[in-house]
């Protein structure tokens, strides 16, 4: 069985601007630029529900986008309130994790492609 992330730590730097998940106490730790997050929305309004087809246009996305905002959901998430008013989204530990941009896992990624 596969055991399931949860941060060690989270928290918003740079007034937003990025977030911070310190995934344990080892060291692994990612920033993530907000915009990149804020494109990776899984929400009904981001994503088409059955193809998992992007909705949202990233031109509509402001460069300068910041988490206002960030709120537990359970044991298992977080939820974002973004500066473009968009607050709907929850962001799974797995998929944060998957989508890690620090060294190590981006240097995973590109060694192991997804089909």
């Amino acid at each position: 069985m596969k055991r399931m992330p949860v941060p060690y730590l989270l928290r918003r730097l740079d007034g937003g601007g990025a977030i911070e998940i310190q995934w344990d106490q080892a060291g692994h730790v990612g920033i993530y630029a907000a915009r990149d997050l804020r494109l990776a929305c899984q929400c009904a309004t981001c994503r088409e529900e059955m193809s998992g087809r992007p909705l949202l246009d990233p031109e509509g996305v402001p460069e300068g986008i910041r988490a206002l905002e960030l709120r537990l959901v359970g044991a298992y998430a977080v939820q974002l309130t973004w500066s473009d008013g968009h607050s709907t989204g929850i962001y799974p530990w797995e998929l944060l994790l998957d989508l890690c941009p620090c060294p190590a896992c981006a240097a995973r990624r590109a060694a192991d492609p997804a089909p």
